[in-house]
């Protein structure tokens, strides 16, 4: 099938012209062509998007090990311009987090027709500092385990892409050696200093979770969490850009901190497509009020919004379309080492694609 008359969004920008795809893989990308057999009326299209931090959509949560409910959710995501996706758990019990991490490996191997495609799995808790918990249970936090991580890893097929860690814990630098040869390792929910986040990224650690939230700001004596990540060019930094979790202006600074290494996220709930009310995340209650979704104590939980709307936020904030773009689909997708498969528009990859008017509205979503 020839795509034609589009402005496609390749790695080097927009072109214009049209792609091929055959088997559900991109085969050609054709700068200027102009005939084919499906003609997109000038429409810009992206490639399908890469959320890397999400634990549910509509109704459904990753860690109630609902296959019913991951699908449901998979099916919102890729309604929304999601085309691939990482689920995300909470703090839970290991036996509670072994179940749900299954049912992501059955939906893994059999993609549903309409769904987003699962790409991994993303063990956000429980090696979280107790000061910086934010909206984990602490009742379930531990200490770093690679044993038991292991064993979690193994019982879902290493579908694990993502394991969060606190620098500061006992054991934490030991982790994450051993822990960045199954996967990445990322900086989370921690109190660190900078000398405790720098052993971290030494010992392997490569990402940063939901930059600014839980985590200690950066102070010119006291540069923190935020000054090791982005002092080192291996490190990539979530954002969530659902204009609650992080102000505009830090928006900006975030992609001058970290050039080319921001991965937007939607960082979503259950909540995320739902109406206003009271939800469950990780054995507490959560109400969803006015798009913003707090504990009971008003801290802020997740978002309620989906990495679409992240995107369109972004550039709303003053982020170049291009760099909002790369920070929703690429990044990311570089982030857990799925890149040659997705993330962009180019020969060989999964031909997931969006197809947008001029402002970037989303018409249509095209799975491979």
């Amino acid at each position: 099938m020839l795509y034609y008359h589009a402005k496609v969004f390749t790695p080097e920008g927009y072109i214009s012209g049209g792609f091929r795809v055959e088997d559900g893989i991109f085969t050609e990308i054709l700068p200027g062509a102009t005939e084919g057999d499906v003609d997109l009326g000038g429409a810009k299209v992206l490639p399908g998007l890469v959320d890397i931090h999400t634990h549910g959509a509509a109704g459904a949560d990753f860690s109630d090990g609902d296959p019913e409910g991951l699908r449901r959710m998979a099916a919102y995501l890729a309604a929304h311009g999601v085309t691939s996706f990482v689920p995300t758990s909470v703090t839970l019990p290991y036996e509670t987090l072994r179940r749900a991490f299954q049912t992501a490996e059955t939906l893994y191997s059999a993609r549903p027709e309409g769904c987003s495609r699962i790409a991994g799995i993303h063990m956000e808790g429980p090696f979280f500092s107790e000061k910086k918990k934010g909206s984990q249970n602490g009742a379930y936090l531990r200490a770093p385990d690679f044993k038991a991580f292991q064993k979690l890893y193994e019982s879902c097929g290493g579908l694990i892409r993502i394991v969060d860690v606190a620098p500061e814990l006992p054991g934490a630098v030991a982790f994450t050696e051993q822990a960045s040869r199954f996967c990445t390792v990322s900086v989370a929910h921690t109190d660190a200093a900078y000398e405790q986040a720098a052993a971290a990224y030494a010992a392997g650690a490569s990402h940063l979770t939901h930059l600014y939230n839980a985590m200690p700001p950066i102070r010119h004596r006291e540069p923190g969490v935020i000054g090791a990540a982005s002092e080192r060019e291996t490190v990539t930094a979530e954002l969530i850009c659902d204009g609650i979790h992080v102000h505009p202006s830090a928006v900006r600074m975030a992609f001058r901190l970290f050039p080319g290494r921001i991965c937007l996220i939607s960082d979503s709930l259950r909540c995320c497509g739902m109406p206003d009310g009271e939800y469950e995340l990780g054995g507490q209650t959560v109400t969803l009020q006015d798009h913003v979704a707090r504990l009971p104590d008003g801290t802020i939980a997740g978002s309620a919004t989906n990495l679409y709307d992240c995107m369109l936020n972004a550039i709303r904030f003053g982020i170049p379309e291009a760099d909002a773009i790369r920070a929703a689909t690429i990044v990311p997708a570089r982030a857990i080492g799925e890149d040659a498969r997705i993330g962009s528009i180019e020969a060989g990859k999964a031909a997931d694609f969006l197809v947008c008017d001029k402002d970037l509205q989303l018409e249509h979503v095209c799975t491979a």
